[in-house]
């Protein structure tokens, strides 16, 4: 069935999260769009059996839809196909989230009461009112380091840019070669903004908490870091018409 707002949600080894955030966000979102909506969880065929209970979650909740990968490929990739799905789906606005709670479904209804003034609403950790909880200073440090150093590369004023929850209109994705994106982790999250701003849309920032996960183990890695450093000096040689801008020669 179509739907205009989808949220799209990766999943790989979040058993004891998956059935409480599904359906606190159906819960979040009725008010607001009534029925028009659908979660779609992305499984990476998860060995703990997420997969199974988004099976039986989508047999229950008519608003539920699963698509299942053959393993675990990245995040990107799974937003990438999670996003072409929904798109398919008839999906005018996409909410990207985690599924550990670290992204509070309670924000749901901020990021859509601020989608008819913006192409991408961002939930940031970095503007008044926004924060972080429950994290030591190390992850603190390196999180504000690298949001620092992004937006110092590329020059643009987003003060998170590597936030994961965000609202995001169908023609942004339509017309930032989404397909062309290849990084993961914080380097997508990046790149998607980044692209959008490039392309002439308009990004909107709204506070969130953002708390560390309920359960489970996280998946970001020393390697999705490193990978996010490498990709910022290269962003800038995108350019929107799909062409490749020569590279500032200082980076």
């Amino acid at each position: 069935m179509l739907a205009r707002t989808w949220i799209v949600m990766p999943t790989y080894n979040e058993a004891p999260n998956l059935d409480s955030i599904v359906r606190a966000v159906g819960a979040e979102l009725e008010p607001f769009v009534g029925h028009d909506y659908r979660v779609l969880v992305v499984d990476d065929n998860s060995p703990d059996g997420t997969g199974a209970i988004a099976d039986g979650l989508a047999a229950e909740l008519e608003w539920v839809q699963v698509l299942h990968r053959p393993g675990k490929q990245g995040l990107g990739q799974a937003y990438r196909e999670g996003f072409a799905h929904a798109l398919a789906g008839g999906a005018h606005l996409l909410v990207q989230m985690d599924a550990d709670f670290s992204h509070d479904p309670r924000y749901l209804g901020d990021l859509l009461k601020a989608a008819p003034g913006a192409d991408i609403v961002l939930g940031s950790r970095y503007i008044p009112g926004g924060g972080v909880r429950d994290w030591g200073f190390l992850r603190r440090a390196v999180s504000r380091g690298g949001g620092v150093y992004a937006r110092a590369i590329l020059g643009v004023p987003v003060r998170d840019l590597t936030g994961g929850f965000k609202c995001i209109r169908r023609e942004v994705l339509e017309t930032i070669d989404l397909g062309s994106i290849r990084a993961e982790g914080y380097g997508f999250q990046i790149e998607v903004t980044y692209r959008a701003l490039r392309a002439g849309f308009r990004v909107v920032e709204v506070p969130i908490i953002f708390a560390d996960r309920r359960a489970g183990t996280s998946k970001m890695s020393a390697q999705i870091a490193i990978e996010a450093m490498w990709l910022v000096p290269r962003l800038r040689g995108w350019s929107p018409d799909g062409s490749r801008a020569q590279l500032d020669s200082r980076v």
